[in-house]
């Protein structure tokens, strides 16, 4: 099914566990043919939202659409056009990449000839042609994960959610999923992901929703996030933690802005206008103090930033979480 317009549409999304708030008002719009990246919190709402959005889960109010079809009134033609990737890979070891291809396949009503020609197609799509015929325990994680994304695709969904879907993975896993991933959007695939991992997002997605207490408090390019914090910034290492409240107040007093503070990586980050006087003074400043200073580094801005300017706190890298909200 080709789709045009937005592929995934939310609306005032809410849902409540008990006492827990875990959406209040969710809202996104995400074009055809894009990846959309969800970063936030754990416990901010971005998995409640992915089950809303998949019929897994019914809001409590708002509205939702995929593909134009009302994921609560239709839930099941819904479906047809939804791919869904979870955190944990659901894969038979014993089978081999292929043999586990045609199975879902069948689950999914297809016959048995046309099974196996998707599943053809797939392990060729996702450069798993000539391992195939090896049992998926013989795989690595970037394989398994290849292979999960292959099995989202069976029905050639518009539309598919990934939650996660790095998560676990070593450098070079992470890697041959950034390229699959990027290769389903240019062949015009729409993609909603979830992560936890901030370089994933600027990676992948051109656009990027943060969100925290369930509902979404900015949306942007990841360039028009970095710079609506500013340009260049300063981070200072302290020697320790009992000197970062003299190193913040010296980096506000010099550059006029405020900055961020990271106790566990004994990090102070300030936004600058003139880098280079900006550091100067800063140096300057720091030894006229008799402040020692592990590190000073001048940079760009990158996702962290917005996500600590936005939410108050880092986000977690690389966590595997079980979100109530």
């Amino acid at each position: 099914m080709d789709f045009t317009g937005e592929a995934i549409i939310a609306e005032g999304l809410r849902k409540r566990y008990g006492d827990t708030e875990a959406l209040a008002g969710f809202g996104l719009a995400v074009p055809a043919g894009t990846v959309c990246g969800l970063l936030g919190p754990n416990g901010a709402g971005k998995t409640t939202a992915v089950r809303i959005l998949t019929t897994l889960v019914r809001p409590d109010a708002g509205r939702a659409e995929v593909a134009g079809v009302d994921v609560v009134r239709d839930a099941a033609r819904a479906r047809y056009h939804i791919g869904l990737v979870g955190q944990h890979a659901a894969l038979d070891e014993v089978l081999s990449g292929r043999q586990n291809l045609v199975m879902f396949g069948r689950l999914h009503h297809l016959g048995a000839a046309a099974a196996r020609r998707r599943a053809d197609e797939l392990l060729e799509r996702f450069g798993l042609a000539g391992t195939g015929g090896k049992p998926v325990a013989q795989y690595s994680g970037g394989m398994r994960r290849r292979l999960d994304l292959a099995v989202g695709l069976i029905l050639s969904p518009p539309v598919l959610f990934l939650d996660e879907p790095t998560t676990g993975l070593d450098p070079r896993g992470r890697e041959e999923v950034w390229e699959a991933v990027a290769a389903l959007a240019a062949s015009g695939t729409t993609v909603l992901l979830t992560t936890q991992y901030l370089e994933e997002a600027d990676r992948l997605a051109a656009r990027v929703c943060v969100v925290d207490a369930g509902r979404v408090i900015a949306e942007g390019t990841p360039a028009e996030l970095k710079a609506a914090i500013g340009g260049d910034r300063i981070d200072v290492v302290a020697a320790g933690t009992e000197g970062l409240p003299a190193v913040a107040a010296l980096a506000a007093r010099v550059t006029g802005a405020e900055p961020d503070t990271d106790v566990a990586a004994r990090r102070v980050s300030v936004p600058v206008r003139d880098r280079v006087a900006a550091l100067t003074g800063l140096v300057r400043a720091l030894d006229e103090a008799g402040i020692e200073a592990e590190d000073i580094v001048l940079r760009r801005p990158t996702l962290d930033d917005v996500f600590l300017h936005l939410t108050g706190h880092h986000q977690t890298r690389g966590t595997t979480t079980t979100e109530a909200a």
